[in-house]
């Protein structure tokens, strides 16, 4: 009958909705991955060769520290490669990113300065899992970039209501504002103004390193895909003054918990 093909026309197209935001769903995941292992990719390379130098200048005038640098080293490179769908604690970012501290702070020696200042009650919040980290990562290659005098990195978290507020600020040497805005403004997997938004387009300085803001890009496009467009970074920044970085995180998401 005409009300039974009705019915079935209805079914079909409702599968076919669902079948849909399925594969919507899907390609976010398999983009959310894709994006967290280019960061991986950005950071890596310098990192490690760097933290593996400075380990082995130790090896002969103080073994122990060398030793312990290497744990270190083991464990921050064990939290950096989780599974990518991975949501951790803020305390266990902070944790991670202490180690990396730990072993700059081997390399750049007294240069390197960094204060924490955390409401305890925030430690718990889920947050996706390398929010954090690529942050202070980033003040830390850039903000330090031909200075010579000390270097200051200040790690906030605030509870805000039904959000956990977190900022990451440096006194190096900032950023050109429109040229982060148009980074932050073509995120990773869609066009810009300044082209495609993937790592591997986006410009390189003249010493190899990334661009500055494509660790802040990465963190925000991942930050708007979980939670939503209001939920992106916001950066304070210019030339020669020094570089804020905040996020805000719901302390409490339906379906979010850490492993």
């Amino acid at each position: 009958s005409a009300a039974r093909v009705r019915a079935a026309g209805e079914a079909a197209r409702l599968l076919a909705a669902q079948l849909e935001l399925a594969e919507a769903d899907a390609a976010r995941i398999r983009l959310a991955e894709a994006e967290t292992r280019a960061l991986r990719a950005q950071i890596s390379p310098h990192f490690v060769y760097n933290s593996l130098t400075t380990i082995a200048s130790f090896v002969r005038t103080d073994p122990d520290r060398a030793r312990a640098l290497l744990l270190d080293f083991a464990d921050f490179a064990r939290y950096s490669f989780r599974n990518p769908r991975d949501f951790t604690t803020l305390a266990d970012e902070l944790r991670s990113i202490d180690r990396y501290l730990l072993l700059e702070r081997a390399r750049f020696g007294e240069r390197l300065r960094c204060s924490v200042d955390v409401a305890p009650e925030v430690l718990p919040v889920a947050v996706p899992f390398l929010a954090l980290q690529p942050l202070v990562e980033n003040a830390v290659r850039h903000g330090m970039a031909g200075g010579r005098g000390p270097f200051h990195i200040t790690i906030t978290a605030r509870d805000s209501g039904a959000e956990a507020a977190i900022s990451v600020e440096d006194d190096g040497v900032g950023m050109d504002p429109e040229r982060l805005q148009e980074i932050l403004s073509a995120p990773l997997g869609r066009p810009g103004p300044t082209g495609w938004g993937s790592v591997a387009a986006r410009p390189r300085r003249r010493d190899g390193h990334a661009d500055p803001g494509i660790g802040l890009a990465n963190v925000d496009e991942r930050l708007r895909q979980v939670y939503g467009d209001e939920y992106g970074l916001t950066v304070e920044t210019a030339l020669g003054a020094g570089t804020k970085v905040n996020l805000r995180v719901p302390k409490y998401r339906p379906g979010v918990f850490p492993e």
